[in-house]
């Protein structure tokens, strides 16, 4: 009131001071019923508007002698203060019952676990609940005292509202039975252990015998039921004092028992576990290119509040460029990869997400989360440091390459000890063991060459025409992860980008050139594109081309006497760089 009262009137405001407070104390309170000045002097104050009323309604005057004035006043300064005690209890009892009327009557007795309101380790400012502990006695009415066996069983006494009920958490199954194991936790009994890993027919008997002989000696490390590692786990660092709670997503009625059969599993896995946590995220079902159903939950949230993880992720093309003239591949892919890392303790409550069966949160590392990819990353690379020369990973998917056959059997044997150290496991129904050619990472390999998956390809060539902005730049995504394979890429698909611009038009304009680009990209691809891998102990050729709308090379070897092209590069002209155009 002050303030607005300042504001109003900045020059002259400290002259008109003190008529406001008199004006402010002469004024009831709700709570009392009476005015400041009312309670201190024992009368109701002569204001400016009570002089002009007793000047109208001027009568007789009724003086008193001074006794008579101050046994009247200690009279009535009685009477409002017994009326002002009244008030006030009355108006203390109201705000009592409204502030009460959520409380509950809670009791511990002696060895009961509670949880404690205590300061994180992070932050001293920062308090989150801690335990369990034990209660030993009752102290008071709201007090109890605790034995802390973080601090070696000292007792210290607490008020209630830093108690809670500590509720144990019990492995609990959605239908069938779960067997305790001590590596991978609960075994899933429906799935099948001995899944052989697919042979490549092209491998002579004595090939196929030390690959049976691999898979016999690596049983532990060829399963279908993701692993457990020790050497690394994944913590969520979020913002001090944020917590994340959304509402869950509709769930169709015809999914509800994919989701059941789903926690089931994790559950069997020892992938998640029930939960009590603060925070809370929807789940989102997600299919795979099988088909089959990925579980995740939508952590958009938890993201923005998480810290970033900056390990750097491999190039694809660095990867390919390693393979060099091998002769003989293995692929590995981890069995749920992200499902093997385990989460700190902490982070734990982080992760939970609510289902139509309840509110769970994840033991291992989920997919969807901020730093996963890194985590992940930072694992292979260190489970397959000793190996570098021959292998490598992209997040769960490993590649080994060798030269010969006996030198191969030797690296993979080594690789997958690696791999058993460090508690991994991997799909056998997804590896491959000593082929002349496999799929990895979208690309075709084998005998010195690369190309594109034939189904990504096909992906293309069944491309739509782009009507938005948003399908143009899906094309150009697409496309552009082979572009690799085709001679001036920005060249031929110039008129697409055009089309992507700021200031274009949205829906698009789609003229003839970009009906007769978006035909060449599909038949550049479509037309089995080549490339060789390199050869870094030979010499490289490179060729240079430029026009006036982008540049282009072609970075090659000369292989018995027939160049083999290594890499097709380009890039557009921006418009500023096409004014410097001569020719």
């Amino acid at each position: 009131m002050i303030r607005k009262f300042v504001h109003e009137d900045s020059r002259n405001w400290d002259k008109w001071l003190d008529p406001l407070l008199f004006a402010v104390r002469e004024v009831p309170q709700a709570s009392t019923g009476f005015s400041p000045f009312e309670l201190l002097f024992g009368r109701k104050p002569r204001g400016v508007l009570d002089l002009v009323k007793e000047n109208w309604e001027a009568g007789p005057s009724t003086s008193k002698n001074e006794v008579q004035h101050v046994l009247d006043l200690r009279a009535k300064l009685h009477s409002l203060g017994q009326l002002s005690r009244q008030n006030l209890l009355q108006a203390q009892e109201r705000q009592q019952r409204l502030y009460n009327r959520g409380a509950k009557l809670r009791q511990f007795s002696p060895g009961d676990k509670v949880l404690l309101l205590l300061p994180s380790s992070s932050s001293k400012l920062l308090a989150k609940w801690q335990g369990p502990f034990v209660v030993t006695r009752r102290v008071g009415d709201v007090d109890y005292e605790v034995v802390r066996s973080d601090r070696g069983g000292a007792t210290q006494i607490y008020h209630l509202n830093l108690l809670k009920a500590w509720r144990e958490v019990a492995s609990v199954s959605l239908a069938t039975t779960v067997i305790e194991r001590d590596e991978l936790g609960p075994e899933v009994t429906k799935l099948n252990r001995s899944t052989p890993v697919p042979v490549d027919d092209h491998l002579s008997p004595g090939q196929r015998a030390d690959v049976a002989s691999l898979q016999r000696q690596f049983a532990d490390v060829f399963s279908p039921l993701p692993g457990r590692t020790n050497l690394i786990h994944h913590h969520i660092e979020t913002s001090p004092g944020v917590t994340v709670r959304s509402r869950p997503y509709r769930l169709p009625e015809h999914k509800r028992k994919t989701v059941q059969a789903e926690l089931q599993a994790m559950l069997e896995m020892g992938v998640i576990e029930e939960s009590n946590s603060d925070w809370c995220c929807p789940i989102v079902l997600v299919r795979k290119s099988d088909g089959s159903i990925r579980f995740c939950v939508d952590y958009r949230r938890v993201n923005e509040v998480s810290k970033f993880d900056a390990y750097p992720m491999p190039r694809v093309d660095e990867l390919l460029d390693r393979l060099g003239t091998a002769r003989f591949f293995t692929t590995l892919d981890l069995t749920k990869g992200y499902w093997q890392i385990p989460l700190s303790l902490e982070s734990r409550e982080k992760t939970a997400f609510s289902t139509p069966y309840g509110l769970y949160q994840f033991v291992t590392l989920p997919f969807g989360l901020f730093g996963a990819p890194a985590t992940f990353q930072r694992l292979m690379d260190r489970v397959l440091r000793p190996h570098s020369a021959y292998a490598a990973a992209y997040l769960d998917d490993v590649i080994i390459h060798s030269e010969t056959w006996e030198q191969h059997m030797q690296q993979v044997g080594a690789v997958l000890e690696s791999l058993r150290r460090a508690g991994l496991t991997a799909n056998p129904g997804k590896c491959a063991v000593g082929r002349r050619e496999v799929r990895y990472l979208g690309y075709h390999l084998g005998g010195g060459q690369v190309r594109p998956q034939i189904q990504k390809t096909a992906a293309v060539a069944a491309c739509p025409r782009p009507k938005t902005k948003k399908e143009v730049r899906r094309f150009l995504g697409l496309a552009g992860y082979y572009r690799r394979f085709i001679p001036a890429f920005s060249e031929l698909t110039s008129p697409l980008t055009d089309l992507t611009r700021k200031g274009a038009s949205d829906p698009v304009q789609w003229t003839e050139p970009c009906q007769l680009a978006f035909e060449r990209v599909k038949q550049a691809l479509c037309g089995e594109p080549l490339l060789y891998t390199p050869n870094f102990s030979l010499p490289f050729i490179l060729q240079t081309d430029a026009s006036n709308s982008g540049l282009g090379a072609v970075l090659s070897q000369e292989v018995e006497g027939v160049d083999r092209p290594v890499l097709y590069i380009s890039r557009k002209l921006a418009q500023r760089e096409q004014q410097f155009i001569l020719t």
